[in-house]
């Protein structure tokens, strides 16, 4: 039996430095987050995982390009990924996420995360 999305999510979030897995609203997300801000979510009922892009004429273009669909409830600069997605793109765009976010968290923050290898 092939792995959920979730254990497919979680075997490339959990290794990155400072990522951490929680249910902030309950009923079954799991949202990862780094210092605090997320960068992926998977939602309860609608299939997929959200990803952050770097802004919103990126996730159009690959919602044009059929990589993903709109992220429902999200800023329209996220993308939701399909439970199919391939393996390499599910690592790079949950990779780039983690990075657009963790890019945007304050200094002091930083400071308390473990260095990013290869960046």
């Amino acid at each position: 039996m092939s792995p959920s999305l979730r254990e497919r999510v979680a075997a490339i979030c959990a290794p990155l430095p400072g990522a951490e897995a929680s249910d902030p609203w309950g009923g079954g997300h799991e949202a990862w987050k780094v210092g605090g801000k997320m960068f992926a979510c998977i939602g309860s009922v609608t299939p997929g995982v959200a990803v952050k892009c770097a802004d919103v004429e990126t996730a159009s273009m690959l919602i044009e390009a059929g990589v993903g669909a709109r992220a429902p409830y999200f800023h329209r600069s996220w993308l939701l990924l399909p439970e199919d997605v391939p393996e390499d793109e599910l690592a790079h765009r949950l990779v780039v996420s983690y990075d657009l976010v963790r890019a945007k968290l304050p200094r002091r923050i930083v400071a308390t995360l473990p260095a990013r290898e290869g960046t």
